[in-house]
């Protein structure tokens, strides 16, 4: 049995092997630059660095076939785990002038996406507001709008891909 108050051993380092730093001489520029495009420099910056740290830890890096892919699909989901977080975190009601560098590009992510929302054909951006905003199933926008479900559900998957189309630019 051990004592409580021992302190919890150190993990051992990981040592990146050569394919490591191919990986990284490779592509690193490529994913900061699309990351900083993106989300902006300082969450660029993060979300590398935090991309880099989840990929060698993985211990898998001679296993990647298609590095760029394998690489945007980590920093994407780090992004969207950071904003499902950031989501959670009671909203900040007013703007303050030390909130930082953070709120304004937080600003301009917004702006962006209202943007695109209401660069939609009216039909589209109808079904998108009432089910992601709104929160209507398929079928109550159905009923609500008196087309079919799968009117709906070809209506949403035209808004998502003209929104992922705008916002990869």
């Amino acid at each position: 049995m051990s004592n409580s108050a021992d302190p919890l051993p150190s993990p051992e380092p990981v040592e990146p092997g050569p394919g490591a730093a191919i990986l990284f001489r490779g592509h690193a520029g490529w994913l900061r630059s699309l990351l900083q495009r993106r989300f902006g420099t300082e969450a660029a910056e993060e979300l590398v660095q935090d991309t880099w740290v989840r990929v060698l830890a993985s211990g898998r890096v001679s296993e990647i076939r298609s590095p760029r892919a394998f690489l945007w699909r980590v920093a994407s989901r780090l992004a969207l785990d950071r904003t499902r977080r950031s989501a959670r975190r009671p909203r900040q009601t007013t703007w303050r002038e030390d909130a930082g560098p953070g709120v304004a590009g937080e600003q301009a992510e917004r702006l962006l996406l209202k943007q695109v929302i209401l660069d939609l054909p009216e039909p589209l951006r109808e079904v998108f507001l009432l089910s992601r905003v709104g929160g209507l199933t398929y079928e109550s926008i159905a009923r609500h709008l008196n087309i079919s479900v799968k009117t709906v559900e070809w209506r949403m998957s035209r808004a998502l891909a003209r929104c992922a189309e705008r916002l990869d630019d």
